[in-house]
């Protein structure tokens, strides 16, 4: 595995964990990007992994916002004349889309607070397991600023337009309960069980086959962005190719003779 300052990979029963270590808060700043970019894609084409977990280590923050001496930069760059550095926002979207399009399932495991590109990460992240003690903001707008890596895109497809235009406008933290009650996340666990519990779904997950979970992911994906006869178009389509696989038949079989079945991912 490659030697990273700032994320941390560790792969135990076929699921990766990916931990963002950027004491004291875990925020973003260009070489955090880099290295959970770096660390996904090494356990996205890793063929032993079949999910993969993204946490942040200590109990202050999942993710707490971006490096705001990188911001004040390039807002210093504007305020010169000169033209403002697109990079770091490029690459967190870029990023963000590689997670949310991944054919593997990504759960987040929100240990703390989580806020701005924090938030951003976990919204692209397909499941989202938050700690009692986890606060979820986007409070770019107390910058003068707005969220740049999804912030505006995936947060009124979670919770609703009307929602997301209140918290991205007021900049307001809401509590874990309140982010489930929403349908910001997936589920709220007490501090501590965490990591256990995303870990525990990872494990219900991939015991399924790894070729129906991708097939899943992607018609989902591609059904979020085209028409409802497009998104069912998918749908049949690999409906009937999941059909010819060895899964598709153990599957069925072992249902018919009232067992569990074997999946091979082929």
């Amino acid at each position: 595995m490659a030697d990273r300052q700032y994320v941390k990979v560790s792969i135990e029963d076929r699921i990766a964990i990916l931990t963002i270590d950027h004491p004291p808060a875990n925020a973003f700043n260009e070489q955090t990007v880099n290295d959970l970019a770096s660390a996904f894609e090494e356990v996205y084409n890793n063929p032993e992994v079949k999910a993969i977990i993204i946490t942040g280590a200590g109990q202050f923050a999942f993710v707490a916002g971006a490096d705001i001496n990188e911001i004040k930069a390039q807002i210093d760059l504007a305020r010169s004349g000169q033209p403002v550095k697109r990079d770091l926002i490029v690459k967190g979207q870029q990023l963000f889309n590689r997670i949310e399009r991944s054919t593997k399932p990504v759960i987040a495991a929100i240990n703390a607070v989580c806020l701005g590109g924090g938030m951003e990460l976990a919204m692209a992240c397909h499941i989202r397991i938050a700690s009692d003690t986890a606060r979820f903001g986007q409070p770019e707008v107390n910058l003068g600023l707005l969220p740049a890596w999804g912030g505006t895109a995936r947060l009124p497809r979670l919770v609703g337009r009307g929602k997301a235009i209140e918290l991205i406008l007021t900049g307001d933290m809401i509590p874990a309960q309140e982010a489930a009650r929403i349908g910001l996340v997936n589920k709220v666990v007490p501090a501590g069980q965490v990591i256990k519990t995303a870990q525990d779904l990872a494990k219900k997950i991939t015991s399924k086959s790894a070729l129906a979970t991708s097939a899943i992911l992607e018609a989902i994906n591609h059904g979020m962005e085209v028409s409802l006869l497009d998104a069912l178009k998918v749908e049949e389509e690999k409906f009937v190719a999941l059909c010819a696989t060895h899964d598709g038949y153990e599957g069925v079989t072992a249902f018919l003779e009232k067992r569990q079945p074997k999946f091979q991912d082929k």
